[in-house]
């Protein structure tokens, strides 16, 4: 790390009390390096009132590092806000999972410490961008971290799409949805629809079908320099829609076309200097354990 830390955005989990004795190592490690602190606005949190507020965009402009306090669905929040300025973050983790927030709240002062010396790893993953073609009120692109998900809004009913990749038509399918995950998201709702884990320093996507209705439907890994499209059957289209991070929905209208790809630029994952990613694995899918039955 070259460049040295003047400025640190904070971004905390919403209406969660344990945030505020983290929040509180996060500061006084701040403080003592005589650092400038800015709290996400729309943070409450008492003991913080005499923080400046900023909106995420100008974290994003004016911050060198953001501290993540919460678990994975903030993170991922913070990632999709920041992905276009590149701004590293560093997840500290308040919830249970905690597959990227991996700085545990009695480890906050060592490993914040590490950063600001320079002694940390920098890890740079990859958004999807996606963007609807043909719908009323969504024409800007939408970013996800994990994944971009097809899939009725009502009930669970067979939904019937085509995709293509590269304008090269692969497949029609018949299922209940479609998962289409970054390398991060492999390990979330890809994962749980019988999709493969994939490693992040791979450049893959990965299309998982959810509960396809028949059996040659398999997960597909494919570079994530191709550009994906989905075309839904009309009759199912005005009862779809799609969900990008488990977190943004978007109802489908029959003359929507969605378009998939990766975004230019990374998000950066600050993790402790010691990180392995198969130690995550081996820690939360519990890997190596053995059970009695």
């Amino acid at each position: 790390m070259s460049e040295k830390i003047t400025t640190v955005g904070i971004i905390l989990k919403q209406d969660d009390p344990n945030v505020v004795n983290a929040l509180d190592a996060v500061l006084r490690v701040l403080h003592a390096h005589d650092i400038a602190i800015f709290l996400a606005k729309g943070c409450k949190v008492e003991t913080a009132d005499t923080l400046s507020r900023l909106s995420i965009d100008d974290m994003g402009r004016q911050c060198n590092l953001v501290i993540v306090i919460g678990g994975d669905g903030t993170l991922l929040y913070a990632a999709r806000e920041l992905g276009p300025f590149e701004t590293p973050i560093l997840g500290v983790n308040m919830g249970r999972l905690g597959f990227l927030v991996d700085v545990s709240p009695d480890e906050i002062t060592p490993r914040l410490e590490e950063y600001l010396l320079g002694e940390a790893t920098t890890e740079h993953r990859f958004l999807l961008e996606t963007r609807l073609e043909g719908h009323s009120q969504n024409a800007e692109p939408m970013l996800a971290f994990n994944d971009v998900v097809l899939h009725k809004w009502e009930l669970a009913r067979m939904i019937e799409f085509n995709v293509s990749i590269n304008n090269s038509p692969i497949n029609a399918y018949r299922a209940d949805g479609l998962v289409i995950a970054t390398p991060t998201g492999s390990t979330a709702y890809s994962l749980s629809a019988g999709g493969p884990i994939v490693h992040p320093s791979l450049h893959a996507i990965t299309l998982v079908p959810i509960c396809p209705h028949t059996l040659n439907n398999r997960p597909l890994v494919i570079s994530a320099d191709s550009d994906i499209t989905l075309t839904i059957n009309e009759k199912d289209a005005t009862s779809s829609m799609i969900t990008l991070d488990g977190q943004t929905r978007i109802r489908l209208e029959e003359t929507t076309t969605v378009h998939v790809r990766c975004y230019a630029k990374p998000v950066s994952l600050v993790h402790p200097k010691n990180y392995d990613y198969f130690d995550i694995l081996r820690a939360k899918l519990r890997w190596g354990s053995h059970t009695s039955i």
